[in-house]
């Protein structure tokens, strides 16, 4: 997903010590170099955690307005898929994984482009039916730019803010579009899933850090080390992702 604090040390390390992440396992390998950059700088097994997120927190509701659930995970890919993973792109200082493949104005193009499209849909449902939910779309857009620029020397850009931002805050968002209200449960389900996000971030860690040095003679116990993180993250983004689909064919059959 998104860098973490602690990665900062791997900034420390010349750019070319920065692998082509374009051969990572959620790249595509066909299509043309710009296209394989761009779904990589979506995330997309780490972003699908964040919208499965979403999706737990409305089912939770009764009754269910499918309308706001549609409306939650597009906002949330939006914002987070596209624009938080854009800024994550501009807030990178020495260490740029995609290479050239963006341009700065054009990175700043779709981060501006993709959370108006996010907040004009959910100032819509905020006004009509969810005002609760103002508190918790200030709170996502300034950890938008706070976490994924570093603003204010990397404060909140720690593994303890981004569980909250990308893992609490979008159970919390889901529930809250659909009943605006809070509940005990709610919030014990927004702390399971930020948990979840902790676990997914201290694996990334160590993971990116691995992928961006060189194995030189320890190359073999590189490859497990690296292949044992990649298992975590991979096994961990599909069973959250299926987790949040089953939960709503669940309810939507019922």
């Amino acid at each position: 997903m998104t860098r973490t604090g602690n990665d900062r040390e791997c900034q420390l390390q010349p750019d070319h010590m920065a692998k082509d992440r374009t051969r990572e396992w959620y790249v595509p390998v066909f299509g043309p170099a710009a296209f394989r950059s761009f779904v990589g700088l979506l995330f997309l097994p780490y972003t699908g955690m964040v919208l499965a997120y979403t999706v737990i927190g409305s089912i939770m509701a009764d009754p269910i307005h499918w309308d706001r659930v549609a409306a939650i995970v597009v906002i949330y890919f939006l914002g987070l898929g596209i624009g938080a993973h854009a800024l994550d792109a501009l807030g990178s200082k020495t260490v740029k994984p995609w290479g050239a493949a963006f341009s700065t104005r054009w990175l700043w193009t779709i981060a501006i482009v993709s959370l108006v499209g996010a907040y004009a849909i959910g100032i819509y449902y905020m006004v009509l039916h969810a005002p609760l939910l103002w508190p918790i779309a200030i709170l996502e857009g300034f950890f938008v730019f706070a976490y994924n620029m570093e603003w204010f020397r990397g404060r909140f850009h720690t593994d303890g803010w981004f569980a909250f931002s990308w893992g609490s805050l979008p159970v919390l968002a889901g529930y809250v579009l659909q009943t605006n209200s809070l509940s005990i449960g709610a919030l014990l389900v927004a702390a399971s899933a930020g948990l979840l996000s902790l676990a997914e971030i201290k694996a990334s860690r160590p993971y990116k850090a691995l992928k961006r040095t060189d194995p030189g003679s320890s190359g073999v116990e590189w490859k497990q080390v690296t292949e044992k993180l990649e298992g975590v993250l991979k096994w961990l983004s599909l069973g959250i992702i299926l987790l949040g689909i089953g939960l709503a064919v669940w309810r939507w059959t019922q």
